[in-house]
């Protein structure tokens, strides 16, 4: 994942320059300073186009931070640094990105010094250090990155006297940028690059671009999870020479992706996808018909869960990371897919199925957290308010509504995508049927029959047979002793299905138990399904709802989609 920091010195003045950059970087997460521009006049057609989501807080004239995300929509969780109440100036935004938590700030200059401005600096800087040590601690990667208009220390400056009595070099801005270190937060830039002269900023005055008359004011914090993952850091100081530049140059860093998980969500999926993403195919043609969306809610939900940081929170101090996140997750596939309909499915996890019932260690000594059981009985209430259908009973998993929704729009005639982190589904891919997987840096893959026998080298319909063979440990279905993804594979083309490779005398000691893994493996189709008719989306009923649950930006999100329905 490559996070960046640029300050852009106005959003509109410099787009060229922003997308030309973004198109030949490329980083996953870019977070802008000095946007000079209100919240309607941010350039969110050019950066969506661009193949970016956004989040922003602008201000006329000057201020003004953005996060923005490729292939995928930040999730907002935070607006203005705490502790003044009275501060209007736009200088701080926070968000979840594919698991990590993006800090972008614009701190304040402080210039002239002495005087009103320099102390505001100090006492704005004095915040940002009671926030930083509540985002050092979490359970989540977070990145504090932008224009921190601080010169940590000699190093970081050429050789002059010019900028002694600027505030940016001052020993008590220093000295609290130190604090922010002592916290525990690693300078990024600095820690792959101990001893380089390295700078970030460049006044237009006094040709000092073309002296390399530099400051290094754009910073990169990272908390101890963040560091772990730390791969490679740098500047993209080329950008700062050409026409219309910003006086600043992008800072960047990459981290390493983070490990594979075993949770439930995305445990049956190991192998690395790579398909085409939902954005890079959406410009096809579309279909004759709007499609029926049917969305997984506990496989999203759960992603949410320990994508987003645990201090997200709704009325009554409850725990809304799921809910929000997941929200999100279904306005972006709603808009990107503008469905006729809208099925979330979900499992009932007091209830046992019969794949429990005939294969008692199914599943078993899987724990969720109290906090996500509790997000996840609260979900179909945004879904219904939201205008759609819920799916849920007991002997069921969310699979099985998957298959009997897909399996009866495909019936009628009509299309279908099938929104899950979970490959089984995989057996639905039809040339009516389209799988939407999410894979990394938020994008979604598209799946249909031609991308399953890429991956598993059998058709949709001989997945359930794969994973019988195969086995599936996160599951506890134990397979063929010895057989393997690419020996179950080779069975499938060999003799077309399990039965027939049992018919032929292969493994005769567990014929029985092999039919057993399969029909686990084999989503239910007569799962029962509410009403799919056409469906108008309620989105004022779901603000409403979020307003009640206190996730305000949610809230203000779904009522521009009503004003705009």
């Amino acid at each position: 994942m490559k996070i960046a920091t640029f300050n852009i010195n106005d959003v509109n003045k410099r787009l060229t320059n922003l997308l030309d950059w973004l198109r030949r970087a490329r980083p996953d997460i870019a977070c802008l300073q000095e946007l000079k521009a209100t919240d309607a006049g941010f350039p969110i057609a050019a950066i969506e186009k661009a193949g970016y989501g956004a989040v922003w807080r602008g201000q006329r004239s000057w201020n003004g931070v953005a996060i923005l995300a490729r292939g995928s929509e930040p999730v907002l969780t935070r607006t203005e640094l705490p502790g003044d109440p009275d501060d209007t100036q736009s200088r701080y935004i926070e968000a979840a990105v594919s698991g990590v938590l993006i800090a972008t700030l614009y701190a304040p200059n402080g210039n002239p010094q002495p005087g009103p401005k320099f102390k505001y600096k100090l006492t704005w800087m004095k915040r940002l250090l009671a926030h930083a040590a509540e985002l050092y601690p979490l359970d989540a990667p977070v990145v504090l990155a932008g224009d921190f208009n601080i010169v940590p220390t000699d190093a970081d400056i050429y050789p002059s006297k010019s900028y002694a009595k600027n505030a940016l070099v001052q020993p008590e801005p220093r000295a609290l940028f130190r604090r922010l270190l002592d916290q525990g937060w690693i300078d990024a830039i600095r820690t792959v690059h101990p001893d380089a002269p390295i700078y970030t900023f460049w006044d237009y005055k006094r040709n000092r671009w073309t002296r390399d008359a530099g400051l290094r004011i754009d910073h990169l914090l990272l908390n101890a999870k963040a560091a772990k993952r730390l791969v490679d850091a740098g500047v993209d100081r080329e950008v700062r020479g050409h026409e219309g530049a910003s006086d600043h140059a992008p800072a960047w860093i990459v981290l390493r992706d983070a490990p594979a998980t075993r949770r439930k969500p995305v445990s049956r999926a190991r192998e690395q996808a790579k398909p085409k993403s939902l954005k890079s195919t959406q410009r096809a043609a579309p279909p004759t018909r709007r499609p029926l969306l049917v969305i997984d809610g506990d496989s999203f939900a759960h992603r949410s869960y320990h994508a987003l940081p645990k201090t997200i929170m709704r009325r009554g101090d409850r725990p809304a990371g799921a809910i929000l996140g997941f929200a999100n997750m279904l306005l972006r596939l709603y808009r990107e897919g503008q469905p006729r309909a809208v099925l979330v499915a979900w499992d009932t996890l007091d209830a046992p199925t019969y794949r429990h019932e005939q294969l008692p260690v199914y599943q078993s000594g899987r724990e969720f957290d109290d906090a996500v059981i509790e997000q996840l009985e609260a979900l179909p209430e945004f879904v219904a308010a939201c205008g759609f259908q819920n799916a849920k009973a007991a002997g069921f998993e969310a699979d099985d509504f998957l298959a009997a929704a897909a399996a009866k729009e495909e019936k009628r005639g009509g299309t279908v995508l099938v929104a899950s982190g979970d490959r089984d589904t995989f057996q639905l891919a039809s040339d009516r049927t389209t799988i939407l997987y999410p894979v990394r840096a938020g994008e979604m893959a598209r799946i249909g029959p031609s991308e399953v026998r890429a991956r598993y080298g059998v058709n949709p319909a001989q997945v359930p047979d794969f994973i019988a063979l195969r086995g599936d440990p996160s599951d506890k279905v134990p397979g063929a002793p010895g057989v393997g993804a690419t020996g179950a594979a080779t069975l499938l083309q060999r003799y077309g299905s399990l039965e027939a490779a049992l018919k032929a005398g292969r493994f005769p000691a567990m014929a029985e138990s092999l039919r057993l893994f399969r029909s686990i493996a084999t989503m239910d189709k007569k799962a029962p399904l509410p009403s799919l008719r056409n469906q108008t989306p309620t989105w004022d009923k779901a603000a409403a709802l979020a307003k009640e649950w206190q996730l305000n930006q949610l809230a203000r999100r779904l009522e521009e989609l009503a004003e705009h329905n």
